[in-house]
């Protein structure tokens, strides 16, 4: 058997009845025809618990509001302080910045001070191939600066590379890594002669470079020694600082050596050099050679 569904009044009637109720009590109180102890029991049937429920609305429509204000208050504050961890960290950035440029300075004073017979221009790279290491790469300098062709490049008080090309306002520069580059060198410790070459492959695989045909007959060049500019190089001024022995091994035919250089340069993160404003041939000339 089905139930019957029980009949409910609805809730706008219910709300009606009762809005009556309390208007016919209310009329009643005031013309003193419902005696006052029956509309103070009416009241606390009805009137005190409707009471009770529109504070209770109301006090937790005050408390939503509250969240609300505390809400966006919290939001405003997480606003405020990521703004103030943004300029701090901008801050910090530019402390590490003016650091590093200092830095970059004093190695530059440094290097001056050090090539102080020679006129030299700064400059700063602004450009170089891809891959890792400044195989090649550009300078903010050119031939308004008094950079030609041939002249040679230093950075971290050693042999940078050499000018291929120089522009108005630019200069292409070869580094000593190169794989074209090949340099007369010497052994600073015994003037042993040797030639130092630059190879890509090398760097990738260890972080050297190599040098080869050096006559050793004396046995006095070992790693440590300080491999120099020799004065016979045809592009290269003398006596300008390439990088350390880090190995030195016996040819095939008993007569000279080869090994490995770690450049004085570091390759990897270059930002400044110096330009040496005479080549080798002016240098000759000079000389009356």
């Amino acid at each position: 058997m089905k139930h019957k569904k029980k009949n409910r009044i609805p809730a706008k009637y219910i709300l009606l009845i009762m809005s009556v109720f309390c208007l016919v009590i209310i009329i009643g109180s005031f013309r003193n025809v419902i005696p006052s102890a029956q509309v103070n029991t009416a009241i606390g049937y009805v009137i005190i618990p409707m009471q009770k429920g529109i504070n209770i609305v109301g006090s937790a429509l005050t408390d939503l509001r509250g969240s609300f204000e505390s809400r966006e208050k919290l939001q405003q504050e997480n606003q405020e302080l990521r703004k103030e961890l943004a300029d701090a960290r901008a801050e910090l950035n530019q402390v590490q910045f003016d650091e590093k440029e200092l830095s970059s300075l004093k190695e530059l004073y440094e290097m001056d001070t050090m090539y102080s017979d020679y006129d030299k221009v700064a400059a700063r790279i602004i450009g170089k191939d891809s891959g890792n290491w400044f195989s090649s790469f550009l300078i903010d300098k050119g031939s308004r600066d008094g950079i030609t062709e041939g002249m040679n490049v230093i950075a971290d008080g050693g042999l940078a590379g050499i000018v291929t090309e120089a522009g108005p306002n630019y200069a292409s520069v070869r580094s000593v890594i190169d794989d074209t580059t090949n340099i007369s060198c010497k052994d600073l410790t015994n003037d042993n002669l040797c030639i130092v070459s630059g190879s890509l492959k090398s760097m990738n695989e260890s972080g050297l470079i190599n040098f080869s045909d050096l006559t050793d007959k004396d046995n006095t060049t070992s790693p440590g020694n300080q491999i120099v500019t020799s004065n016979i190089s045809d592009l290269y001024l003398g006596g300008i600082p390439v990088g350390y022995i880090t190995e030195v091994n016996d040819d095939p035919n008993h007569l000279t050596k080869s090994g490995k250089i770690a450049t004085i340069v570091d390759f990897e993160h270059m930002d400044r050099v110096f330009v040496i404003l005479q080549t080798k041939a002016s240098e000759t000339e000079n000389r009356g050679e």
